[in-house]
């Protein structure tokens, strides 16, 4: 459950490509130990606002805090250090590496040794503290269940196995808080159900906090302390699920497109 303990603070940001406008004026705050959810029409900024949190987007204007820290002009890079970790909507995934190696990759940046003490991998720490990492990697391996697929590659993998391991990798960074861009996109009802529940227990065992953008309503509503709805780039309702379900404005928002899923779930 959530404290009202604001660790990410978004204000006024706003982002435009050339004369589109991506984001306009967007404010919202996420609690430490919830689960904020993004909704929203095709199209709406939501991933445009996943980018500007994690540093892939830089916004015109506004900004962006993440415990206490202002994040607007540091690198992507400089934000996972601080620990912010993301998944993407498209596979980002070494296809032609293993899962394990995969998952090794989203520790870059906890690695103490380097280039210098590489050379002097068996006379130097840089062999003890490899073992220490994998042993972290095995035991996330362990957490999403795919002990069986540690040695594959990631490319000859089902969808929704790569999704898995994605978010294995975003693990690994040991973050904070979890950026997830539509983490159950293309998966069927079984395979939905098993992310939510290492969604809930990333939230409720592991502490991260999870901002997560999702088009399926059944998880949105099932697992969100809280959401958010932007269209065209402008937030138009933010409160508990019950609340977003009976937002007259959000109805309108849906129309065409996901409103008959919204009412068959509400």
């Amino acid at each position: 459950m959530s404290q009202k303990d604001p660790f990410l603070v978004i204000e006024n940001v706003s982002l435009a490509f050339g004369g589109v406008k991506a984001l306009t004026d967007v404010s919202f705050s996420v609690n430490k130990g919830e689960v904020f959810s993004i909704i929203g029409p095709n199209g709406a900024g939501k991933t445009s606002m996943l980018n500007c949190i994690s540093g892939r987007y830089h916004p015109g204007n506004g900004s962006i805090r993440f415990k206490d820290k202002e994040l607007i002009n540091l690198k992507p890079n400089e934000r996972s250090v601080l620990g912010v970790g993301r998944t993407f909507q498209n596979l980002a995934l070494f296809g032609h590496m293993s899962v394990l190696d995969n998952i090794m990759v989203g520790r870059h940046h906890l690695l103490d040794n380097n280039f210098a003490t590489g050379p002097l991998y068996w006379f130097s720490s840089a062999q003890k503290e490899e073992l220490n990492h994998r042993r972290e990697v095995e035991d996330i391996i362990d957490f999403l269940e795919i002990s069986h697929i540690r040695k594959k590659q990631a490319g000859t993998l089902s969808y929704g196995l790569r999704k898995r391991v994605e978010l294995a990798r975003a693990i690994a960074l040991k973050p904070d808080l979890i950026l997830l861009d539509e983490p159950m996109a293309g998966m069927n009802q079984e395979e939905k159900e098993d992310m939510s529940r290492f969604i809930l227990d990333l939230n409720e065992e592991f502490g991260m906090t999870v901002v997560m953008i999702e088009h399926d309503m059944g998880v949105v509503m099932g697992i969100s302390n809280r959401v958010m709805v932007l269209d065209f780039g402008r937030k138009i309702a933010e409160g508990l699920p019950d609340e977003i379900m009976a937002n007259e404005h959000v109805k309108k928002a849906y129309l065409g497109e996901e409103d008959e899923l919204l009412m068959e779930e509400a």
